[in-house]
């Protein structure tokens, strides 16, 4: 009997040693079907593996490549995940390539992404538009514009011939967005305190508030945020945000764009502000710890803390956490005490929509590639 349990405790080991085994194996034509929890657009399969491994619940990846015949998807980069891990099936099929997570292989939060990509447009995030001699010097405007991420060049063979030569800069989130906040008994939330910064610059700066104050009109995007400093930081992270409104008792923060005019009123419970351009914001916001105050979803993992301050420290020391939400002992439910939910979104440039489209040349912005130089 003890040798018995003996193999059944190994065995369990194994397991779990399969489980969290790092792989960066690609397998070209083969398809992991079913089991899909979200899908999203990717230029080629290693953008895919990283947005895999970015997600909160990503285990494993197919990837539909340019030369999948049966359909127009094309650039397709589905997310799915199963409670062992590993696919439930993986049949061959022509023009797809699977892999996945690289969870369990340190992966790296800020990735150099430097392959560009002929005939490939990334459709929308437009926010500035300029003209240049080629995609080299599009990528630098971009590498060197705070709001870029990615960018789509028009050479100049392009039709129609008006735009030829235009270099389209484009914006994607690179700062955590909470999916969801909510009020909720019993709880404890808060940030990582190595969250990111929206920009670098040496001169740091408070930012401008207006309490008691809303602006009506003009949104472009309504993001949830834990508190007027947090829209703050959102609405200088976007390059078309000119100013914001928060209310406190939504959690709502109104990112809005009018460079002509900024038409203010009083009301209770909501604040108004500006971004901050060319300087580094006060980002002490992120030591805040708020009492009931959920942020629900986006669970990497749990563990057992004895209090809501052990939550924050295990949040900032893994470096893939950004946020966190703790279940102290006056939630309604005792199955869930102590629990520390450590959280995360996705956080690496993302096209909205990805395309083939002749004599075009699309890429991201090198600033990642620069830091490590």
């Amino acid at each position: 009997m003890r040798t018995r349990l003996i193999l059944v405790s190994l065995l369990s080991l194994c397991g779990l040693c399969i489980s969290e085994e790092c792989s960066h194996e690609l397998l070209e034509n083969v398809d992991f079907p079913g089991t899909d929890i979200k899908s999203l657009y990717s230029p080629d399969v290693n953008h895919c593996q990283q947005l895999c491994t970015q997600h909160p619940s990503c285990l494993f990846f197919t990837f539909i490549r340019p030369d999948w015949t049966r359909d127009n998807r094309h650039f397709y980069c589905y997310l799915k995940s199963t409670p062992s891990g590993q696919p439930n099936v993986q049949t061959p099929l022509l023009g797809v390539t699977s892999g996945f997570s690289l969870k369990n292989c340190t992966p790296d939060t800020k990735p150099c992404l430097s392959q560009v990509y002929q005939n490939v447009d990334f459709l929308g995030a437009d926010y500035r538009f300029l003209f240049t001699s080629d995609y080299e010097e599009c990528q630098r405007a971009c590498t060197q514009d705070p709001g870029c991420q990615f960018f789509t060049f028009v050479n100049g063979v392009f039709t129609p011939e008006r735009i030829r030569y235009k270099c389209h800069l484009k914006f994607s989130w690179t700062i955590p967005r909470i999916p969801t906040i909510e009020r909720k008994a019993g709880v404890v939330s808060g940030f990582s305190h190595k969250a990111e910064k929206t920009q670098s610059f040496h001169t740091v700066c408070q930012g401008k508030l207006f309490p008691r104050t809303e602006i009506k009109g003009n949104n472009i995007e309504t993001l949830p945020a834990a508190s007027p400093e947090h829209c703050q930081t959102l609405c200088s992270a976007h390059p078309l945000c000119t100013y914001f409104s928060y209310t406190s008792n939504d959690f709502n923060c109104y990112l809005k764009n009018n460079p002509n005019e900024m038409v203010t009123i009083s009301k209770e419970g909501a604040t108004s502000g500006l971004p901050a351009r060319f300087c580094q914001l006060d980002n002490s916001w992120v030591l805040d710890a708020h009492e009931g105050i959920d942020f629900r979803g986006s669970d990497i993992s749990y563990e057992l803390m004895d209090d809501p301050d052990m939550c924050q420290w295990k949040c900032t020391e893994d470096p893939n956490c950004q946020f966190y939400t703790y279940a102290n002992e006056s939630f309604f439910d005792r199955n869930y005490w102590r629990r520390c939910y450590l959280k995360r979104v996705i956080t690496i440039p993302a096209p909205p929509k990805v395309t083939q489209l002749s004599n075009v040349v699309s890429g991201f912005s090198l600033k990642n590639c620069v830091e490590r130089v």
